[in-house]
């Protein structure tokens, strides 16, 4: 099975199946962060603003996060680092760049929305945009496999020789995993919530969700899959997993609690009855 296309041409013009794949996974994940704000009963006119400086910060993290964790190769072809239509964009520094990106922009289209609010809203949006994008983007771009591989999964992609681990596959299918996940948690605890509507239920538990699974999971791509032992941007990469899913285990403590403390409080206050009404 000979490696799918990483670029086609409509008359004179060339498209990089790559890029093409990437903007498709954005779009779906905007789409269904509007069609969730909306819900909410949030103004969605902001979203604009922030879709547009999250998908810049994203883009140039991501490009610069992979340069530094390659810089051996780039430093002797340093024109290649603006040739993205060949691939390399590193997740984690799309993270690093987008989400303060998104927390500035939040701060100021939308104050009176909390953090751990907006990142709930947000982060089944952005499981299910990087699930479609591990499928159109990594997979169909140059050197897109894995390490090298005699299994019946492996595949064969540009400018890699013989066959490799699908990874790009593995991670779409993790990172749908992780959205229906999300998606069942969310339902639910709105269930749970339903029944206290006096009360706001706590936010955060989506975020921690997706930051323990992520991590570990991404971490683990790296380990197995992906990395070399004692490069630089193998090593960069599972540590920032490490730290990711820490830092959602600490959220989730937090939230653990906030919900014990929720959940043992009155569902609603005590109706008065005939004798409290009655008075001595």
């Amino acid at each position: 099975m000979r490696p799918i296309p990483t670029a086609f041409h409509i008359g004179p013009l060339e498209f990089h199946t790559y890029g093409l794949g990437l903007a498709i996974a954005f779009y779906v994940a905007w789409r269904y962060l509007v069609a969730r704000v909306r819900a909410r009963g949030i103004r969605t006119d902001p979203l604009v603003e922030l879709g547009i400086w999250v998908v810049v910060s994203a883009l140039f993290g991501a490009r610069l996060f992979h340069v530094l964790t390659n810089w051996s190769t780039y430093s002797s072809q340093p024109l290649q680092i603006l040739e993205v239509w060949h691939g390399g964009l590193a997740s984690f520094g799309g993270l690093l760049f987008a989400v303060p990106t998104a927390l500035w922009v939040k701060h100021r289209r939308y104050p009176e929305l909390g953090i751990l609010d907006g990142l709930d809203i947000a982060v089944p949006a952005l499981a299910l945009g990087w699930a479609v994008g591990r499928i159109l983007g990594p997979q169909l771009m140059v050197a897109g496999g894995g390490h090298p591989t005699t299994s019946w999964i492996g595949m064969y992609y540009a400018d890699q020789v013989g066959k490799r681990i699908p990874v790009p596959i593995i991670q779409a299918l993790e990172d749908g995993a992780l959205f229906v996940l999300l998606i069942l948690v969310e339902r639910r605890l709105q269930r749970v919530s339903a029944a206290r509507a006096t009360r706001t239920p706590p936010t955060g538990a989506l975020t921690a969700i997706a930051m323990v699974v992520w991590g570990i999971a991404r971490g683990l791509d790296e380990r197995l899959w992906l990395g070399e032992d004692g490069r630089l941007g193998s090593d960069l990469v599972q540590a920032a997993s490490v730290a990711l899913a820490i830092g959602g285990l600490v959220i989730g403590v937090v939230v653990y609690r906030n919900w014990r403390s929720y959940l043992s409080a009155p569902a609603r206050p005590a109706v008065p009855g005939p004798t409290q009404l009655a008075g001595p």
